[in-house]
Formats: structure tokens, sequence, C-alpha cells
């Protein structure tokens, strides 16, 4: 029997309402122990999906009003009994409550045993599981839906595609091959080549959706560079919606490597705001321009600013060459005042270019929209389903290598039967990306991941 487990499913911290869940064969029993209902109906007689109101008391200590919500197995979030208690919220309440639920029978649960439990008992997919912590951490309304649209079951049913036409493939190829006596229609090698490449290429499309939905998720590592006083700490304080960085007219003001993530739009930047790349003498600045280089070289985005109202210098030339293989958005800056820029040479260099003036905040529209064009998220449809972690991302990786195997293997005359023990290969790869057939440590491995009370 699975132990009956308790925890607080509310943020830690001062609030309206602190909720306490109880899920397990005893739930109800244990509420019932430090619960009293002002109609004097016990919580065991009430049926699922129902409230009490009442007092919740330790021994005869009186700790809190509250609301218990009952709901019975298997018709609850883990499918076991549940109970869940609604109390004030505040930090003291709801650990006193909780503290009174454990000295009654209940043990406290494990970071992300409730919907662990979930998966156990049938109530969710893997993938539908592993989307529940992306809701929670979701930082705009695109990663909400791409979760939201995991937790439905939408990279569940991509997957379970490609693996049903696999395991249809491979019956064929087994029965053909153990039952030659049987009316069984023939295996046509082209054919065969032909429905192995739609599997790889969805797989190989699912694939392509991983590296921007992280980026949706943890958002992408971003630097502004350019030479001193071109804009790039006005930029970074527009971004910032406050003053983060000192802006002066005197060059060399910024020193050092300045941080902030901010959502531009629906993408999380985790923004840094550099030193000025120049030839200088002073040994400290010196420093901040060599960290501001090595910082552009490792970034996954930059955005390069240029001043409009300034000839191209060599620090320009020198910045721009730095960025031919960097994912980059040349930012022309101080649009409002007269042009000076050469920013034909800049377009010839550079692919996307936007101009702005950052003191005004005329052209960030332009400055998202080009963002979101660069690292792909302007491309995907996050309702669709996407790859959302690197255990998926892995096992859909190891499926289409296997695939392109199988064709491989077809191409050069090897026996169906080997075909066939390639084709099983990816089939248990996508099993194992659904859930399907995992294991135990793979499990622990995924809801460790998950905060306590989910």
């Amino acid at each position: 029997m699975e132990k009956t487990i308790a925890a607080i499913s509310t943020a830690n911290g001062i609030g309206g309402l602190g909720v306490i869940r109880i899920s397990g064969e005893n739930a109800i029993e244990t509420a019932e122990k430090i619960f009293v209902s002002v109609s004097g109906k016990k919580l065991s007689e009430l049926k699922g999906y129902t409230a009490a109101y009442g007092k919740i008391y330790d021994g005869d200590e009186l700790i809190d009003e509250a609301v218990v919500l009952v709901f019975r197995a298997p018709h609850s979030y883990t499918g076991e009994d549940v109970a869940e208690i609604s109390c004030h919220g505040g930090l003291y309440v709801t650990k006193r409550v909780l503290r009174a639920v454990l000295k009654n029978g209940a043990v406290p649960a494990e970071a992300g045993e409730f919907t662990k439990r979930a998966f156990l008992n049938g109530k969710l997919g893997l993938t539908e599981a592993e989307a529940v912590m992306d809701i929670i951490s979701a930082k705009g309304s695109q990663s909400a839906k791409a979760a939201l649209s995991c937790m439905e079951g939408k990279l569940r049913q991509r997957i379970d595609s490609v693996r049903d036409t696999l395991i249809n493939t491979a019956a064929h190829l087994s029965a053909w091959a153990d039952y030659p006596e049987e009316d069984i229609p023939e295996v046509d090698t082209e054919n065969l080549t032909s429905s192995l490449s739609v599997c790889r290429d969805e797989l190989s499309a699912l694939l392509k959706t991983y590296d921007t939905g992280r980026i949706m998720r943890e958002g992408v590592e971003t630097v502004i560079a350019g030479r001193p006083n071109v804009g790039k700490s006005t930029i970074m304080n527009l971004l910032s919606g406050c003053e983060r960085s000192i802006v002066t007219n005197v060059p060399g003001t910024t020193r050092d490597v300045i941080e902030e993530t901010v959502m531009l739009g629906e993408i999380p930047l985790r923004l840094s705001d550099t030193a000025g790349i120049r030839s200088t003498d002073d040994p400290v600045e010196k420093i901040g321009v060599e960290r501001a280089k090595d910082r552009i070289l490792k970034a996954g985005l930059v955005l390069a600013v240029f001043d409009s109202s300034r000839p191209l210098s060599d620090d320009d030339r020198e910045l721009i060459e730095l960025l031919s293989d960097a994912p980059s958005l040349a930012i022309i800056n101080k649009t409002d005042l007269e042009k000076q820029l050469d920013t034909d040479y800049i377009q010839s260099k550079i692919r996307h270019v936007i101009f702005i003036s950052a003191l005004s905040g005329e052209g960030t529209d332009e400055l998202e929209k080009q963002v979101a064009e660069i690292i792909g998220t302007a491309q995907l449809d996050a309702s669709q389903g996407i790859l959302a972690t690197e255990r998926q991302h892995r096992s859909a990786q190891s499926a289409m290598e296997s695939l392109n195997e199988a064709i491989a293997a077809l191409s050069m005359g090897i026996t169906l039967d080997a075909v066939t023990v390639i084709i099983e290969d990816a089939i248990n790869y996508l099993l194992e990306l659904t859930g399907k057939r995992v294991t135990e440590a793979v499990v622990d491995k995924v809801f460790s991941h998950f905060c306590v009370g989910k």
C-alpha cells in the first residue's frame, strides 16, 4: 500500500489562501482527524467533488478556519483519494496545518510526488506530466501555450502517430517473414523506404522545435555590444523598464558586464550590457572590453548597436568582423539625429538590421519582430506539441537515427529481418519518450525536478 502523502501546494509566502494537499488511501481519514465541519458532517460521509467548511484542530488547539475539498479515487489528480485543505495563507498557518496532518498519519510528499502518482496511476502520460512544470514556470503566453498543448496530449499524439506506423510496418515484416505460406502481401522495398522516410521526417520536424521551445522557456543569452556611447546602456534600460545601466556622455562608463532578464514580447532575453568595444590603454576598461568580446563569441544572440549620427569607425568594423558567425541583429540607434553612418556597409555584412531611437523608444516593435525571426519563435506553432525536455529530445533523436539506419540498410540490400530489428529499436525509443516503456530510474529523475506539492 502506498503511503498517504501531504504537502503545501501553494507558494511559500503570504497570500489569501494556503492549500495543503493530501493523497493516498487514508487521505480523507487523515484530514478528518484534524477537521470538524460546522454542519457536523464527517468528511468520510461526503461524495467526491464536494466541500465542507469548518475548523482545523491540532488536538484540542484551534489552528484556523478552513474549507476541505474531497476527491474520491479514481476521479482525482493523482487517481487516489485526495483531500485539499484551504486555510488562510501565510507561512505560519499553512505550516502549522501541515504539521497537524503529518502528526495524524501522513508523510511529507517528495518533489513532484503527486504528479508522479498521477503518471503511475495512468492519469497522465510522461510527456503530459513533464508539461505540468512547464506550465507553472511559463514566462509568456507562447511558452504557456506550448506547455498546455503538451499537457493536453498534442506531443504524445504526434509521437504515437509515428510509433503506430512503425508498429504496423514491423508487424507486416514479421508476419511476412514468419508465415510465408499465408496470403500476406509481399513487402515492397520502395514503399517501405518511403514509409520510413515519412516517419523520419516527422521526427526531424519535431527535433527542430526543441531549441526554439527551450528559448521560450529558459530565454536566450543575449549580448548588447558596440563601441562606447552608441546607446547600449539606453537600450538596456529601455528593455529592462528601469535604469539598470548607467547612462552618461563619458566613453567607457560601463566597465563590466551588467545582466538582466527581460521579456521582449513573448521572448525571454537573458540580457548583458557589455563594455564599449574600443582600443584603450586603461587597464580596467581593457579587461571589460575583452570580457565583452568573449561574451559575443558565446552568445545566443548579439544586439550590435551603431550610432547613426557618427561615421563608421575601426571599432565598428572590428565588431562587425566579430559577428561573422554569431546570430546577430544590427541596431542603428539615434535615428532622431542627423545621419552620418554608412548603413549600406552594415547591411551588406549583417542580414538583420533595424533603425531605432532608444531615447524615444521608436522602433522597438520592429526589434521584437526581428529577434523572433532570428531565433525561430516567429515560425513556431506552439499549439501543435513540441519537444520540451532533454530526455524527450534524446529519445526522439535516437529513434530518428534508428530510422536512418533502417533506410540505409534497405538501400544496401540487407535482409528484412535485420531491418525489422532496427525498426523495433526506433519503436522502443518512442515508447520510452511517451512513458509507455520507461525505467524507474528515468521516472524518478523526471519528477525530481518538480516543486514539492505538485
